[in-house]
């Protein structure tokens, strides 16, 4: 009796550990850490890098097909990757790029965020993956992180890195088990000097943590979304107390909340995102409930959320009008609603997907201008009605970053935040200057004798014949949303004080972000294999329909034996701050929405309609027009159009690098046809969709083919 007690003295203990210390280094929250004379200033930059899955067995010129993956045979695969196939990715690869974020980017931004999935994806038969080379390419990669952004005195690191779980940094993939498990325990030892010491005990019991990237002001939060992702067949939900998924959303109730009440903000980070369109979802739908609920009640604290993955660069909103408290609760369940999305979605699927994700954005409530100052007068000098929602707070924005692996071009991201205020602010360098320390070496045998996550009792679980009552008793309609309902197992946070201002990922502040810089190498010059000829591709190499994507030089062949690449560089993609398609004034929630709602609108007037619903008529200049050939391309309905158009297309043409030539010979005006009848009707697109396709593909996909995704 006296041992039981005593393993449920420790296993309390435990849990007090984990889920309710409080958030922050070791200095009082009033207390500001000195300043040295060297301190770097904050440059409100930081920079977002994923999906880097580095092979060992990459070879140069090999075949990019399924059953060769870029080790065997012989074909197109390039120096530094073979771009728009699913080969990954070659260590001079994963060398070239922090060689370049050396030179270009480490004493430009304060932070790192890094969203997993380092290490190869366990696509060859003839060489299946072991846990030493996941471990492996993952300890490889850490290292690289942490000579890169070294201090210069030698003393730990000059920026925090801050790191999370990948669904492929596990064998097998997908499947992580609760906690402390081996794996956890590993990446403890891999991730030691971006983990906070005293943070360690929390990572290797569940996988979470934290790191005060601007000490009293910001922390980043590193979720492990495998414990939301519903592929994970190791766990279950968010509801059940013993899931690992209920306990990291405790975990997050409980240091959101100290957040509040220091004054800070947190930034949300994890590899797998929260994706939910009409019939696909990647989390369990208890996990994306309980999220989206956390976030709209600390709305005044979280400035956004930042995922990968996908390997697209697009955006999601969460709409806090889908939350169901009987989900929440689990007092009710989903009826497979929604499935399960695949794990490596074809080209076609991911197409698909986003047409599937700017249908549910038709739904969305277009936001005031002007935010809540957007009242004014209108006709007749009467007043207008104040918006209901004008800081767009019914939604929420997760941003996922397009990859380094080159399913279509490498990628990095680096995002700029509002630093006004805080130009002089201590540095995480500054509260942080100390050698992390390496853990000791123990025995993996030891695993037995873990106590296991599901082991711990549920402190504020009921007894099962209440539970039941519970469900016997949940009415048929919903409940209104303003009554917590009557559940030990649920705490809602309390909401924004009602004076509270709209919070950063709301209204523009310090710590709002702004904007962000999208870079791409372009592998296809880089690489320099292939004949001008051979870099333009046809519909017929791009593998829609395929599970494994060849690439669009998958049918190609190197014009020399021996490989002579060019210089390896990123260059700019595109910048939010001046697309003039995108038009975004910052990265603020409402911004998003207003971006989603321009998509989402159907076109109007002369021509076909895109048939996407929605109530407003899209704006003539964002509208593209398609035909049945490239000149009926170049006409337009009306004279203004076409300079509207061929912009727009022009814009489109210059970010393929490789077909410079091509983009001369186009859009000069010529082949005008005179306005009158017999002129053929075109399919009209909207624009800023257009815009939206191009860059989800990293600039990789043709103008035609994004015209029939449109």
């Amino acid at each position: 009796m006296m041992a039981l007690w005593r393993g449920l003295c420790i296993a309390l203990v435990l849990w007090h550990g984990v889920i309710a210390s409080p958030l922050g280094p070791l200095i009082h929250p009033d207390q500001h850490p000195l300043q040295s004379q060297s301190s770097r200033k904050l440059k409100g930059r930081f920079l977002h890098i994923t999906d880097l899955h580095p092979d060992d067995f990459y070879k140069v010129h090999s075949s990019t097909s399924e059953e060769d993956t870029c080790h065997r045979g012989h074909g197109p695969a390039g120096t530094y990757g073979a771009e728009t196939s699913d080969c990954d990715s070659p260590l001079s690869l994963i060398n070239a790029t922090f060689d370049w974020i050396s030179a270009n980017l480490k004493d430009e931004i304060d932070f790192v965020i890094w969203t997993g999935d380092s290490a190869r994806h366990d696509s060859d038969e003839e060489i299946p993956r072991s846990p030493a080379q996941v471990l492996g390419s993952n300890r490889l990669v850490a290292d690289k992180f942490a000579d890169t952004f070294a201090d210069p005195s030698g003393v730990g690191l000059a920026v925090p890195v801050v790191p999370t779980l990948g669904n492929n940094d596990i064998l097998p993939h997908n499947i992580l088990l609760p906690g402390p498990n081996k794996w956890l325990k590993y990446y403890t030892d891999i991730w030691h000097r971006f983990i906070p010491e005293e943070q360690r005990h929390s990572f290797e019991f569940g996988g979470w943590f934290y790191v005060e990237v601007i000490p009293n002001k910001l922390a980043v939060f590193s979720l492990n979304t495998l414990y939301f992702f519903d592929r994970n067949a190791g766990v279950d939900d968010c509801v059940n107390p013993s899931e690992p998924g209920y306990k990291q959303m405790e975990w997050l109730r409980i240091q959101l909340q100290f957040l509040r009440s220091r004054g800070m903000k947190a930034l949300l980070m994890g590899h797998v995102p929260p994706a939910r369109t009409e019939s696909k979802k990647l989390w369990d739908e208890t996990c994306w409930q309980k999220y989206t609920l956390w976030l709209q009640q600390y709305r005044d604290v979280v400035t956004g959320g930042i995922f990968g993955h996908m390997n697209i660069d697009h955006f999601m909103l969460q709409d806090t009008k889908d939350v169901d408290i009987g989900l929440v609760t689990g007092s009710l369940t989903e009826f497979g609603v929604r499935e399960t999305m695949d794990d490596e979605l074809t080209a076609q699927g991911t197409a698909d997907y986003l047409q599937e994700l700017r249908m549910g954005w038709t739904n969305l409530v277009k936001p005031s201008s002007g935010g809540a100052e957007d009242e004014g007068h209108g006709k007749g000098g009467r007043k207008k009605k104040k918006p209901a929602d004008p800081w767009a707070e019914r939604y929420q924005l997760s941003l996922v970053g397009p990859s380094i692996v080159p399913n279509y071009f490498p990628t990095l991201r680096v995002v700029e935040y509002n630093i006004s205020g805080l130009e002089n602010a201590a540095t995480w360098a500054d509260a942080f200057h100390t050698v992390p320390t390496p853990l000791p070496e123990e025995d993996d045998d030891d695993d037995e004798q873990e106590l296991e996550l599901r082991d711990l009792p549920d402190i504020n679980a009921s007894k099962k014949g209440d539970r039941k009552k519970d469900r016997m008793k949940k009415p048929k309609h919903k409940k209104p949303k303003d009554k917590k309902p009557k559940t030990p197992n649920l705490v809602i946070p309390d909401p924004p004080a009602k004076s509270s201002p709209p919070g950063p990922a709301y209204s523009p502040q310090p710590l709002t972000l702004t904007g962000y810089t999208q870079y791409f190498a372009n592998l296809t010059h880089i690489n320099n294999d292939l004949t001008p000829d051979d870099e333009t591709s046809s519909s017929s190499t791009w593998d829609w329909l395929l599970k494994w994507r060849k690439g669009k030089h998958g049918d190609k062949y190197p014009k020399k034996s021996k490989p002579r690449p060019r210089e390896f560089a990123f260059e700019v993609e595109y910048d939010t701050k001046d697309d003039k398609v995108y038009k975004l004034k910052d990265l603020t929630v409402g911004s998003f929405v207003e971006l989603a709602y321009r998509m989402a609108q159907p076109i109007k007037g002369k021509g076909l309609e895109v048939a996407v619903g929605g109530t407003d008529t899209l704006p003539e200049d964002e509208r593209i027009y398609d035909g049945e050939s490239e000149e009926d391309t170049q006409q337009d309905d009306e004279g203004d159009d076409e300079d509207e158009t061929d912009g727009e297309e022009d814009e489109l043409d210059a970010q393929k690098k490789g077909n410079k030539d091509d983009d001369k010979k186009k859009h000069g005006g010529k082949h005008k046809k005179s306005k009158g009848k017999g002129k053929k009707k075109r399919k009209k697109a909207n624009k800023v969709w257009l815009h939206f396709l191009n860059h989800a593909f990293v600039s990789t996909v043709e103008k035609d083919e994004l015209k029939q995704m449109a």
